[in-house]
């Protein structure tokens, strides 16, 4: 199965558009003023408006409010949400928009029952667990903590760079994958090698 690659973290549209130029199926914009990649709603509609065909925005929100919510998503049709942070199922249904829930995977958690408390998430993104930290880690979890059979498709997050992409699809061979600080340069400024070699990597290892 081709293994589909969402790239996180844009705050411009060059690195939007090299993104969707080497193959990006999904671009992530994250909504969450504490991260070093937050982008304002208003630059991050600006950017959608220009994306390709084919390509979906993923708008990334951690316990964020409904008016910040219902004001990103509402000026685009297109976004899909990507709930980071404790919100119910009721929450994530709320906007009638397509979401995927992210579970951070720690030692000791029951990833499958975890799973099924979203049955109507079209995806699950697991990332690795660091206490205060809702995401954007950098660190890879133990893959092995990943059940057979989820009940949801599965993205894979954390600490994922060009060089461990093949051997994490090898292992999980996850529904996709999301990359953010493993392609580059600094914070919330992209590297179009390291995002070349992590999507040539992601979809023809």
């Amino acid at each position: 199965m081709n293994c589909r690659v969402k790239i996180c973290g844009i705050t411009n549209l060059e690195d939007a558009m090299m993104a969707c130029k080497h193959g990006a199926d999904a671009i992530g914009f994250v909504f969450y003023e504490k991260s070093p990649r937050y982008v304002s709603p208003e630059t991050a509609n600006s950017i959608v408006e220009q994306l390709p065909p084919f390509v979906t925005p993923v708008a990334l929100f951690v316990d964020a409010s409904a008016s910040l919510i219902e004001s990103v998503v509402s000026a685009n049709a297109r976004w899909m949400i990507q709930f980071h942070g404790v919100e119910s199922e009721s929450e994530c249904c709320r906007y009638k928009r397509p979401y995927m829930k992210a579970l951070r995977v720690k030692q000791g958690d029951n990833v499958s029952a975890l799973v099924d408390q979203y049955p109507s998430a079209l995806a699950i993104l697991l990332d690795a667990y660091k206490a205060g930290v809702p995401g954007g880690t950098g660190e890879v979890f133990d893959w092995c903590l990943i059940p057979e059979g989820l009940s949801k498709p599965i993205v894979l997050a954390g600490g994922l760079t060009g060089q461990n992409i093949k051997q994490a699809i090898e292992r999980v061979s996850p529904y996709a994958v999301d990359v953010s600080g493993g392609v580059e340069l600094s914070k919330g400024i992209k590297s179009e090698p390291k995002v070349q070699e992590f999507i040539r990597g992601a979809k023809c290892g």
